[in-house]
């Protein structure tokens, strides 16, 4: 800990954009709650990435940036971070069984949580991060907290972005972006294309290949804005994703070397469009709509045994194992609301207000085809979810206004599979929020809140489940916070700090069952049943100072007590296990990121950054932990007239860390499938360098 704490205070004097002509840091403009408002207005716990930080750490896809949030946390087990925790709630992977997102993942007006691999990051200008429920706003997939990217907007001016990467793993990217006016004042238009390539960072010392486990990810992205009138605009969004991924991470020693004979693959291929309208129908009047659909065919596919044919003798009982699951996913959503003009406000003009209707239908189709299974076992999931709801928000004073929300969801399930398992499930599920802001000065603004979040319930498919263990119900989460954002030294320094308690009743438990088979190894069986009551306490602090022209100090901490109110099993399958006091998993108790920027002079910046948390477990079936770490991350760039040129290195002492892990679970014969813990290693040492030009 000591070395960590110079690391950052080394850091923390030397690091993002050259800041000679800047005496006053950026206001930001956040779109994720119902109507657009400053970053330090906003009355949530929320964290913004821009282009700027996304660029200078050569960042690919949402896992690259996501530790620069408070009490964020993500799991690999594939070939991206794709699954991410909010306050330590969020999944952690998907097997055979459908999942309903605890966070949600929102890109260009299009709900894509379902399907993360979706979230890279060239052309996006903002990452916006909500964290607590938000579900008035979003309903059931925001149990723990929204994460929204937004892409560049097409503008007036005729504009050209172009991006080219090489980096360490035979890493290699090239991207452009153009844009302008179609027609003028009338129709702009913006269009980007991106493909990212790396062998990564795996070495198959069987197959001698060192890109079996290798990034290979297509992006193109689509926008018109038609300003039909002062009063109308629409726009239009498209997105093609291609990723071609391999998957091959694990090892009986846990090292970046595998001996895999059938290495897997991690690919997704999504195409999606969102339409989005504005009307300002009168001064009291505005009606907005978004329609939006996206289909995805996904494959997650492993070599189950880490080895290959031959490896061990006989008479220790190997066997040879592939697992694979092909998913097609269509997913459609129409929202309609109205909002007040100021003319439109209620109770002598001190109550602004919004109405919606949200309806959304998920299907997912599922082929798995495994080893150990006699034919493929398909299945199909439905999803059909209607909302209506409303706010209010109340002047109370000049400086004090209570908000007020309400969302009332029917939610339906339908399942079938192979296996002749039929589940339909129909309910009527609701969340809120009540809170209070209060402008204290210019400067600082307070809020609280009482927020209910909620998400659906769902099905276990395995059969060797009991029966009775097959469905698990509804979560719903209490949460109260408040806190404070602060502008400080005349604009020079932002603030924000909140503090955030929270109960969540029939707390969905991700657990897991271990079989011995009758050839000495072992079945890993996932299931999800309503086994806790859980409580999730903690603190989230930020600060970004403007020291002067040539200098910019941030930082960020999240503190976290996640833990088990009480763990009780009514189904036994977790026999022996007492969790109850003990933290969830995911969910590390401290997280950190500390960093500076520092403007050289003749176009050079200098920037560099810590990263690091505590250590957490790994799973709420055992106690295998990851290790506590901290990363250091640092770039310098040269820009000149319209280029830019960025040298970027993320983990650059090389440390290892874990970003996925099993324990009490046996894969080797050689040492007779003994119990052990497994891990996959995160990102090492990567080296890149980046050449921009905007025009």
């Amino acid at each position: 800990m000591k070395k960590t704490i110079i690391v950052a205070a080394i850091a923390t004097l030397s690091s993002a954009t050259s800041f000679a002509d800047s005496t006053l840091l950026e206001t930001i403009t956040v779109n994720a709650d119902f109507r657009s408002a400053e970053d330090q207005k906003t009355p949530i716990s929320l964290t913004t990435i821009d282009i700027d930080q996304i660029e200078q750490r050569g960042a690919k896809h949402l896992e690259d940036i996501v530790n620069l949030a408070p009490n964020i946390n993500f799991s690999s087990g594939a070939s991206r971070g794709k699954y991410f925790q909010i306050r330590g709630i969020g999944e952690r992977s998907q097997f055979s069984s459908p999942i309903n997102p605890s966070v949600g993942l929102i890109i260009d007006g299009i709900d894509l949580s379902h399907s993360a691999g979706a979230a890279t990051l060239f052309d996006i200008e903002q990452v916006d991060i909500l964290r607590g429920p938000q579900g008035t706003r979003y309903g059931a997939n925001a149990l723990a907290g929204v994460i929204n990217l937004q892409s560049t907007p097409p503008s007036e001016d005729f504009s050209v972005h172009m991006e080219s990467t090489l980096a360490s793993y035979n890493t290699r990217s090239l991207g452009i972006a153009v844009g302008g006016s179609l027609i003028d004042n009338t129709l702009l238009g913006r269009a980007s294309i991106h493909q990212h390539k790396s062998d990564g960072y795996i070495d198959n010392n069987y197959l001698n290949r060192d890109n079996t486990n290798n990034q290979d990810e297509l992006t193109v992205r689509g926008h018109l804005t038609w300003l039909a009138s002062d009063d109308f605009t629409a726009d239009l969004n498209l997105l093609h994703i291609n990723t071609d991924n391999g998957y091959d991470a694990f090892t009986f020693d846990n090292s970046r070397n595998t001996l895999s004979d059938e290495p897997g693959v991690d690919s997704q291929q999504t195409n999606a469009i969102s339409v989005q309208t504005g009307w300002d129908m009168s001064n009291a009047l505005r009606l907005e709509t978004n329609i939006a659909h996206a289909d995805s065919n996904l494959e997650y596919s492993y070599d189950e045994d880490w080895s290959f044919v031959g490896q061990f003798a006989d008479d220790l009982y190997p066997y040879s194992s592939f697992d694979q699951y092909l998913r097609e996913r269509r997913h459609d959503t129409v929202e309609i609301r109205a909002l007040s003009n100021e003319a439109g406000r209620l109770f002598n003009g001190k109550s602004d207000w919004v109405v919606g209707i949200y309806h959304a239908v998920l299907q997912e189709g599922l082929e798995r085809n495994y080893t150990y299974l006699d034919s493929p076992f398909t299945s199909d999931y439905k999803t059909k979810n209607t909302a209506i709801y409303g706010q209010l928000d109340t002047a109370i004073t000049a400086k004090t206004t209570l908000v007020t929300g309400l969302r009332v969801e029917q939610w339906r399930a339908d399942y079938d599979d192979s296996n002749a398992l039929v589940i339909d499930s129909d309910e009527t599920l609701f969340g809120g929020k009540l809170g209070l802001n209060h402008q204290l000065n210019d400067d600082q603004f307070l809020f609280t809140s009482l927020s209910r979040g909620y998400k659906s319930g769902g099905v276990n498919t395995d059969g060797t489940l009991p029966i009775n263990s097959r469905d698990f119900d509804t979560e719903y989460l209490w949460n109260l916070e408040a806190g404070i954002k602060s502008t400080w030294l005349d604009g020079k320094l932002k603030s924000q700090l909140t503090a955030f308690y929270a109960q969540r009743k029939d707390q969905q438990v991700n657990s897991s069952l271990v079989v011995a088979r009758d050839d000495g190894s072992t079945e890993f069986i996932g299931f999800l049943n309503n086994a806790a009551k859980g409580r999730n306490v903690g603190l989230e602090a930020e600060i970004d100072w403007l020291v002067n022209q040539n200098w910019r100090v941030f930082a960020n901490l999240g503190l976290l007590n996640a833990s088990f109110d009480e763990y009780d099993d009514p189904e036994g399958l977790a026999a022996g296990i007492d969790l109850s006091g003990r933290r969830q998993a995911h969910a590390p108790s401290y997280q950190f990121a500390a960093g500076a920027e520092l403007y050289l002079g003749l176009n050079w910046t200098l920037r560099a950054n810590v990263e690091g948390k505590d250590a957490f477990y790994f799973s709420d079936r055992h106690n295998a932990k990851s290790n506590s770490y901290a990363l250091v991350n640092s770039s310098l760039e040269y820009r000149n007239d319209a280029w830019k040129m960025t040298l970027w290195a993320r983990n650059l002492f090389d440390k290892d860390y874990a970003v996925r892990g099993f324990g009490s679970f046996g894969n080797n014969p050689g040492n007779g499938y003994m119990t052990e813990t497994y891990v996959q290693q995160g990102q090492p040492r990567i080296v890149g360098l980046s050449l921009a030009y905007d025009y």
